[in-house]
């Protein structure tokens, strides 16, 4: 990236944490498209190093856990025959851990919505926690080997578990459905009821659709290589935890949560790349 400078960098690091895609970045900045999906890549490469090591011996008492959906390449029925199969090509799936206090997330997974992931989501979650937490998931059945496998019974485990009522219409196929009952299940330990919810790991999902182009339903933002998504997400939660301040919080999740003392500028984010 010697032809750009640090000033550059921000311009364009600045137009992708705002939710431009990479063609409208283009037009912004004026860079070419090769030139900033490479430095999203290295970017994006340095926010994952810089957050896998910081984001350690976290002091949380909730956590909540989601996964939310998007696509890479194409969707399933259009994977060519000889793609099929293959991770990052068709359903690609973003598993999140959010503290409920601190609004941090604290651990993300790119893969499948299987069993392995799931266990490699949880393993990398409890190696983060400093302490004892109650945790709440979905209904998702993979939750309960891999919750298990990671925390035995040193947690306050419950599955949240929503019943829908029926299908939408073809012309409504990306509405959610209505959800008509709700009900929370004690798995480990003793997790208090109050606390049993999803609804800010929920929230933080509908961030997500509105902060990167490339989980825009209905478009053709969508991420063409799955290299390219990890990056565009390991750069989203790096501005989400220690940059931008949230509403209620009035600081940044990181801030919030101990592991910083300021509101991160661009400037610095960009800066990680000369740190590696």
């Amino acid at each position: 990236m010697n032809q750009l400078t640090n000033e550059r960098r921000t311009q364009v690091i600045k137009c992708l944490c705002e939710g431009l895609g990479i063609r409208a970045t283009v037009r912004m900045t004026g860079v070419a498209k090769n030139t900033i999906v490479k430095l999203l890549a290295e970017v994006g490469e340095a926010c994952s190093k810089y957050q896998d090591k910081t984001l350690r011996n976290l002091s949380c008492k909730k956590i909540q856990c989601d996964e939310i959906w998007s696509f890479c390449y194409a969707k399933d029925k259009n994977v060519p025959h000889d793609k099929r199969g293959q991770f990052g090509f068709g359903d690609v799936w973003t598993w999140t851990a959010l503290c409920a206090d601190t609004k941090l997330i604290v651990s993300w997974r790119v893969g499948d919505r299987n069993a392995g992931v799931a266990r490699n989501f949880m393993d990398d979650l409890a190696d983060r926690l400093a302490n004892r937490v109650q945790l709440t998931t979905d209904g998702h059945r993979v939750y309960l080997d891999a919750v298990e496998r990671a925390f035995g019974s040193n947690v306050d485990y419950a599955m949240l578990v929503k019943l829908y009522g029926q299908e939408r219409d073809k012309e409504a196929t990306y509405s959610p459905a209505k959800v008509i009952s709700c009900r929370s299940v004690c798995i480990t330990g003793d997790p208090e009821p109050e606390h049993i919810s999803t609804s800010y790991v929920e929230r933080s999902n509908l961030s997500m659709r509105m902060a990167m182009r490339r989980f825009t339903r209905l478009t053709n933002a969508f991420s063409k290589k799955v290299e390219n998504h990890i990056a565009a997400l390991s750069l989203y939660f790096m501005y989400y935890n220690f940059c931008r301040v949230h509403q209620t919080l009035r600081v940044t999740p990181a801030m919030e949560a101990g592991i910083s003392d300021h509101v991160w500028e661009i400037e610095e984010i960009v800066g990680l790349l000369n740190a590696n």
